[in-house]
């Protein structure tokens, strides 16, 4: 059996047979650790998909001193797992508060009673604004930055394709930019 290291060492050099040799080898026991957390077949499948991916782009970085290729793999493993959990929470997060019609939260008041009222000012033409825009784009805008959500996972949050969910964010900020300096204006009596 060719060692794990001479495999990451011709994976470092594009040799596409040394990466499926280490895919054989590692990506079941990855599968079976990403199940535990996951329960997904999906979400495993994604995981190790990823995970080999990223020991394509990064096998030159992998340093023998530094630990052993099963530690170096697992360490990536353990970071996806990581970073699909994370995700799944925010997906859920927005499907239940698009469930619950929930509105946008803005954060508590500050000590100073001015900043207090201009903040309150913003946040009244903010909101105007994004009721003057179609629900399908705020829907999109609120997710990007409200909720922090990447475009790819607002296409996987809402089942649009991913073309739809920045053609939809690109017309919704062009929209809310005119609805926000229409609804400045008439905040600050200016017309």
């Amino acid at each position: 059996m060719v060692e794990a290291a001479h495999l990451l060492a011709k994976i470092a050099e594009g040799d596409r047979s040394a990466l499926s040799a280490l895919y054989d080898r590692y990506s079941r026991i990855i599968y079976a650790i990403a199940w535990k957390s996951l329960n997904s077949v999906e979400d495993c499948e994604e995981v190790v998909l990823e995970i080999f991916t990223q020991i394509w782009r990064i096998a030159d970085r992998f340093d023998v001193n530094k630990g052993s290729v099963e530690q170096w793999i697992f360490t990536l493993a353990r970071s996806r797992i990581i970073d699909r959990l994370r995700k799944i929470q925010r997906l859920n997060k927005v499907h239940e508060a698009l469930a619950a019609g929930k509105e946008i939260e803005f954060p508590t008041r500050s000590v100073d009673p001015i900043e207090d009222l201009e903040i309150g000012e913003r946040q009244q033409q903010v909101l105007a604004a994004l009721n003057q825009i179609p629900p399908l784009q705020r829907q999109v805008i609120e997710m990007a930055y409200y909720q922090g959500f990447t475009h790819t996972e607002i296409a996987a949050a809402t089942g649009l394709s991913l073309g739809t969910v920045k053609t939809r964010l690109r017309l919704g900020l062009s929209k809310l930019k005119v609805a926000f300096e229409s609804a400045s204006s008439v905040v600050s009596g200016q017309y």
